[in-house]
């Protein structure tokens, strides 16, 4: 048994390449002649200024892998489970884990946790259970988002844009996460809490690849309705975040940094401001990297490092959101 989950490596991979959000107008006009878009509609609404984009040969395998082997550089060592964790995925089957762990050249069990943006959080509470139980010592928690395969940008009907608007702003990422067992009982992940309100299942899909709609090509785009997420969340309200903070003795000024999953920009200083989040406590990704689904969080963690927000012993608060809905929170000691 292991006294508790540290975090001993992270990775995360952008993409070199960068579609602006003024050239995805450009596109969506080029692609649909006759098409009235307002000049700076999408920036105005999102506050996303560009979004990575990966090379067409690309998979989330080769994202998950190439943030690994930043990962795998600043801790080395066995690995001795690999979870792939994404919104995204190469194939149906078999698990991308295996195909991450191919491209890596590690030989070890494998396996896919999936939860739309809580992916990577899931992932983390997998392998942390697994570590305190003793079934592991080091695992690998990879996710590749290959969200720009997914965007419509042919619009055969003019109500297509608005259920296919949050496929403009996502873009593409890399992240990995080392967790080993550790006998530091402070150390590492400290609590975590998941709450899910299936009920709005419908609101955001992707529903291509899956048994609904096997072989409809309309189905491989986004369909999400954004009012309709955002009134599920606010439905959902701060309790859950209070509720955990409460059980574990903890207050929000105690956090060195507060991550949370970022889709557009006018959405997060009324959640800061609900939450009693302190601005200079936090990360803002979107606007630079769009939504970038579950590698949000870590590519907040990793720019806190490098801005000395955070450092070892410090306290990290992770709030992901995710379609479903779901709402997963953990604390870490870094």
């Amino acid at each position: 048994m292991s006294a508790s989950t540290r975090i001993a490596g992270l990775g995360v991979h952008l993409p070199e390449q960068v579609r602006t959000t003024a050239e995805t107008e450009r596109r969506l006009r080029e692609e649909n002649p006759g098409m009235r878009l307002a000049t700076g509609l999408i920036a105005r609404m999102t506050g996303v200024e560009r979004v990575h984009v990966a090379p067409d040969d690309w998979n989330a395998s080769d994202l998950a892998a190439a943030a690994s082997r930043v990962a795998l550089a600043e801790s080395p060592g066995p690995i001795d489970l690999v979870v792939f964790s994404a919104a995204a995925q190469d194939l149906v089957e078999p698990a991308t884990s295996h195909i991450v762990a191919a491209k890596l050249g590690l030989a070890a069990p494998v396996m896919d946790v999936k939860n739309a943006c809580n992916s990577v959080l899931n992932g983390m509470q997998v392998a942390d259970a697994l570590i305190r139980t003793g079934q592991h010592r080091r695992v690998l928690v990879a996710s590749g988002e290959k969200t720009s395969a997914a965007v419509r940008w042919r619009l055969d009907r003019p109500d297509q844009f608005v259920p296919s608007f949050p496929g403009y702003v996502m873009g593409d990422a890399g992240a990995a996460v080392i967790l080993e067992a550790s006998d530091d009982p402070e150390a590492g992940i400290r609590t975590s809490r998941f709450v899910a309100e299936s009920k709005h299942w419908a609101v955001g899909t992707l529903p291509g690849g899956g048994t609904m709609r096997p072989h409809d090509l309309d189905a491989t785009y986004y369909d999400m309705d954004g009012a309709g997420l955002q009134a599920a969340f606010l439905e959902l309200g701060p309790e859950p975040v209070e509720r955990m903070l409460a059980d574990a003795g903890l207050a929000m000024d105690d956090f060195d940094l507060v991550a949370i999953h970022q889709v557009a920009l006018p959405y997060l200083a009324p959640i800061f401001e609900r939450l009693g989040v302190r601005s200079d406590r936090t990360v803002v990704t979107v606007a630079e990297h769009g939504n970038i689904a579950s590698a949000t969080l870590p590519l907040q963690l990793r720019l806190a490092r490098e801005r000395g927000l955070v450092g070892d012993g410090s306290l990290a608060l992770l709030i992901g959101l995710a379609g479903g809905i779901s709402l997963g929170l953990m604390v870490v000691r870094l």
